[in-house]
Formats: C-alpha cells, structure tokens, sequence
C-alpha cells in the first residue's frame, strides 16, 4: 500500500491545549500570548518517491522551516520556536509521520496525519499534548 503525499497548502482551522504545550517547553508568557492568537499555515512539499520533505509554518509573526529525509535523523534548529537544538528524526508509522525530537526535552515530539482535506497534527512534550487541525486549500 503507497503512503499519502502529504503536498499542499494548509490553513489552521483549529487547536486546543496549545499554551499549555508552549508552557511545557518554557516559552515565557508573553511570548505564549501572542503565539496563542496566530492561525499558521502549512507549506508541504513531499517527493514520496525519495521521502525528501520540506514543511514551512508560516505566520504573520515568525516563519519555521523544516527540510529532511524521512527515516534519516538530523540537526533541527528550533531557534524561531523555543531557542533549542535537537536531534530530529521523521517516518512512517503507518500513514502517520511521526516526528521525535531528542533533546533537553522529554517526550518531545509530533504526530500528522491526514483525514480527507483535513491535515492533523498532535504536539507532545513531556506529558503535554496538544493538537492542531488545518484544512487544504484545494
């Protein structure tokens, strides 16, 4: 069975417990305000042919690129979110991608999966989720 490409635009429809993750990772209060009120978009690329991926969350505020092999870790710069470096490392599991961040952080990572025109994505971090809901612009 192929795996989903994940290739589009996407717009945040919705998100719950999302300052409480931010907390988690020690973002200073202010700062949480202000995230809290963004409603991002997502940039995919995905070559599901090489697993070669680009993600960028773009808002009004900061932009965060990602760019990565699937199955392959590396170095994620995670400056514009929360100031820390991580070791990164995205794949399948099943027609989820999920993402674990090695860190200074336990438990940290991220789970995407899609559901129609619906992109999901459950943020964890220590024992904090969060989840965030963007539709496809078609």
């Amino acid at each position: 069975m192929s795996k989903p490409n994940y290739s589009g635009l996407y717009h945040m429809v919705s998100q719950e417990n999302f300052e409480a993750y931010l907390a988690a990772l020690d973002v200073n209060f202010a700062l949480r305000k202000v995230v809290c009120m963004l409603k991002p978009s997502k940039q995919i690329e995905h070559d599901a042919n090489t697993g070669h991926m680009k993600i960028k969350t773009m808002t009004t505020f900061k932009n965060f690129d990602m760019d990565f092999m699937l199955g392959k870790e590396f170095t994620e710069d995670l400056g514009p979110v929360d100031g820390r470096k991580c070791q990164t490392t995205v794949d399948w599991e099943g027609d989820k991608l999920l993402c674990v961040q090695r860190g200074e952080k336990e438990g940290r990572g991220w789970t995407h999966w899609l559901e129609g025109n619906l992109l999901h994505l459950e943020l964890r971090v220590k024992n904090v989720v969060a989840k965030q809901v963007f539709k496809k612009v078609e």
